[in-house]
This record gives C-alpha cells, sequence and structure tokens, in this order.
C-alpha cells in the first residue's frame, strides 16, 4: 500500500505521530498539558524493534490502533476524545477478569487494570499518577510495545505482541538488575467496520513479569546507619570490656 493509500485511512490506524499531530487544534484535554513526545520511544523501537510490518498492511494497521490506543488511555484525560474507541460500547479485560468501561481505564490507568493485586504489585492501592511513576522510575529508558503476529483480521483481531524495557531503576525498593525485561501476550479486539476497538481482551503471564522485577532483592536500607550518634561506632572502641 502506497503512502497516499495509507493516508486515506481512518486517522487512528495511521501513525500514532500523525493522530498526535491532528489533535493539536482539536481542544484535547492532554493529562499534561502539552501533548505527549514519543521520540525517545521512536528511537528504542528504531534500535531494538524485532518486527518491521509494511506500512498499509494487517499487521501495520493494528499496531497502529493499539499504540493509537495506548497513546489516548495514557495521555487524553476525556475519553469522550479517544479516537480508536467506541466510547459508549467500550470494554477492556486482562487474563478473564472483570470488564473495565473507557471511564474506568482512564481514572485507573493501563498498569492498575493489566496488573491484579499480587504480592509485588497492588493495583487497588495505586492511582493512576502513581502505577505511571513506579515503571517510568523501573525502566528510566523507555517500556515500548509492537506487535509480533496477527492470526486473524477483523471484526476480531487476535494478535500477539511484545513489552520490552531495561530494568535499570529500582521497583519498589528492588535492585534493579540491568535485565532487559519482556512481556509476551496475547489480545482479542473486537473492532467496527471502520476499525474503532469495541472490546480488547488481554492475556499474559503478569507473575513471570513481577518475579523478574523483584529477582534482585530488597535494596539494603540505609536509613539506620546514619541514625543515632555519629561518633557513636568511634567512641566504642574505647569502651571498657
Amino acid at each position: 500500500m502506497s503512502a497516499t493509500q495509507s493516508n486515506e485511512l481512518p486517522l487512528w490506524v495511521q501513525d500514532r505521530e500523525q493522530v498526535i499531530a491532528n489533535s493539536t487544534n482539536a481542544n484535547v484535554e492532554w493529562r499534561n498539558v502539552n501533548p505527549p513526545d514519543y521520540s525517545r520511544s521512536q528511537q528504542n523501537l528504531a534500535q531494538e524493534s524485532l518486527y518491521n510490518h509494511l506500512e498499509g498492511s494487517l499487521e501495520g494497521i493494528v499496531q497502529n490502533l493499539v499504540r493509537t490506543f495506548e497513546m489516548e488511555v495514557s495521555f487524553k484525560t476525556n475519553p469522550q476524545q479517544w479516537l480508536s474507541v467506541v466510547k459508549d460500547k467500550f470494554r477492556v479485560s486482562t487474563n478473564g477478569g472483570r470488564d473495565f468501561t473507557a471511564e474506568e481505564l482512564g481514572a485507573k490507568g493501563t498498569y492498575n487494570v493489566f496488573m491484579a493485586d499480587s504480592e509485588h504489585y497492588k493495583s487497588s492501592e495505586e492511582t493512576f499518577e502513581s502505577s505511571h511513576q513506579i515503571f517510568h522510575s523501573t525502566f528510566p529508558q523507555g517500556f515500548p510495545w509492537e506487535l509480533i503476529e496477527v492470526y486473524s483480521g477483523p471484526p476480531n483481531v487476535t494478535f500477539k505482541w511484545r513489552h520490552w524495557g531495561h530494568f535499570r531503576g529500582e521497583y519498589k525498593g528492588f535492585a534493579p538488575t540491568g535485565e532487559t525485561v519482556e512481556i509476551v501476550g496475547m489480545s482479542v479486539a473486537r473492532v467496527t467496520d471502520d476499525l474503532k476497538i469495541i472490546s480488547m481482551e488481554h492475556y499474559f503471564d503478569n507473575s513471570l513479569f513481577l518475579e523478574k522485577l523483584t529477582a534482585g532483592g530488597k535494596q539494603e536500607d540505609k536509613s539506620n546507619l546514619t541514625s543515632g550518634c555519629p561518633f557513636g561506632g568511634w567512641l566504642n572502641k574505647f569502651k571498657k570490656s
């Protein structure tokens, strides 16, 4: 498909940067006031992406749709302004769990919806902001996403994907290992004739992901090392036995 033909596709299945560019004059309610900057993500994808899908191919279209969806959930505070979904019908679930509406997803954030309560992550205790801060700190170089393969086309799009990042910042007190942490999952998206998402189901192993983030063990608590008299250790040398 040529670039001209690709531009004739609905905006929400074009390149994410094009979606953002077309939103600048649409009075979008951005979470951080200004549109997001994906330049670091683009650099990571250029250097580390394993799958390069042809522009206009089914794989390229599905990848663009999911990236637009992720951008809108993360940065557009008003779900009524999300282009990628059918607002009044949209539902999303993870690993067979409960369905969330667009409003709930926008309020809780993707991390809290996609990850259930467990020993090392309690989504019920995290806010949208705190969850994003945790994982942005854990993966300071970014946590990009790409599509691996599409198994079935519209209206029920089944696809495999991967998320990855370099574990170089601490995770909730656990030491970074420097390892490249990868999540591979499957999703099923039910879409309309014009490729808006009606519902989406995600399936992936949360426990394996968290095992890797806690593998380095808890970092030493240095607060006790500086408490009390700073000369205590030195004076102990002169105490009488």
